[in-house]
C-alpha cells in the first residue's frame, strides 16, 4: 500500500490547499468529504500563507538588487582606500611623510603591506582609519595626498557605508519575514493533515483503488516504497497474461 506523505515545499502546500478547496467548490454540499469549518479555514489560511510568501519573495529580490549596486560600492571602496594607502607607502619611502606618521593610520606595523580588504568589515574599519589619521596629519601640517585625495576617498568610503548598512536592513527584513513563513508552515501543515484525514475516514469502505483517487480529488498525496510500483506493475502483467 502507497503511504501519504505532506507536502515539503511552499509551492506544494498552496497546491494542496486549493486543490480541496477547488474540489469542494465543484461538489454539492451532501457529498463533501471534508466539514465547512475545515473548509473556511483552508481558504484563510491559504490566502495568509500566500501573501506571506509574496512578501517573502518580494523582500528578497529587493535585497538581491540592492546587492548588486551595492557591490559596485564595495569594489570602489577597495579600489581607493588600497590605492590611497599605496600611495601614502610611497610618500614615506620618498621621505615626503615622516614614517613614524603611520601610526596615524593604525599603519605603524604593517611593514609597508597593504592590510586584508577582503571583508566588508574591514573596509569600514580601514577606511575610518585611514582617513581619521589623513586628518590629523593634515591638521598639523603636513601635506595632504593627491591622487586619490582623501576628498574623493570619503565620498567613495561613505557611498559604500550607506550601501552597507542599507544591505544589512535588507537582509534583516528578508530574514524576519522568512521566520514568518517558516512559522507558519506549521499551521498550513495542520490544516492540509485536517483535510486528508477527513477526506480518508470519509472514503474509508470503498474498494482500494477507488479509495486512492477519490482521496486524490482532494489533494491527498501518495508514495510508494521501493519496490512497490515494481511489484503493482508486475501483478498488472501476469493478470493480462492470464487473460489472454
Amino acid at each position: 500500500m502507497p503511504y501519504r506523505r505532506l507536502p515539503n515545499t511552499d509551492n506544494a502546500r498552496v497546491k494542496a490547499l486549493k486543490t480541496a478547496i477547488e474540489k469542494a467548490r465543484d461538489t454539492d454540499f451532501q457529498d463533501l468529504a471534508v466539514s465547512p469549518s475545515i473548509l473556511e479555514k483552508a481558504r484563510s489560511t491559504m490566502m495568509q500563507f500566500e501573501r506571506l510568501c509574496i512578501r517573502y519573495q518580494q523582500s528578497y529580490d529587493t535585497q538581491v538588487r540592492a546587492g548588486k549596486a551595492f557591490q559596485g560600492k564595495v569594489k570602489n571602496a577597495r579600489m581607493y582606500i588600497s590605492h590611497f594607502i599605496q600611495v601614502l607607502y610611497m610618500c614615506v619611502m620618498r621621505a615626503e611623510i615622516k614614517e613614524e606618521h603611520l601610526q596615524l593610520y593604525g599603519l605603524k606595523n604593517a611593514n609597508m603591506i597593504i592590510p586584508d580588504l577582503t571583508s566588508n568589515e574591514q573596509l569600514i574599519e580601514w577606511g575610518r582609519r585611514v582617513i581619521e589619521g589623513e586628518n590629523a596629519r593634515t591638521s598639523k601640517g603636513g601635506v595632504p595626498i593627491y591622487n586619490p585625495s582623501v576628498a574623493k576617498l570619503k565620498v567613495m568610503y561613505s557611498l559604500f557605508k550607506d550601501g552597507y548598512h542599507t544591505q544589512k536592513l535588507h537582509q534583516k527584513t528578508t530574514a524576519h519575514i522568512q521566520d514568518e513563513v517558516a512559522n507558519y508552515r506549521e499551521v498550513v501543515d495542520d490544516v492540509i493533515f485536517e483535510i486528508w484525514e477527513q477526506v480518508e475516514k470519509y472514503n474509508l469502505n470503498l474498494p482500494v483503488k477507488q479509495r486512492l483517487d477519490r482521496n486524490r480529488e482532494y489533494g491527498v498525496v501518495y508514495y510508494y516504497r521501493k519496490g512497490e510500483v515494481e511489484k503493482d506493475e508486475t501483478e498488472k502483467r501476469e493478470m493480462q497474461q492470464r487473460l489472454w
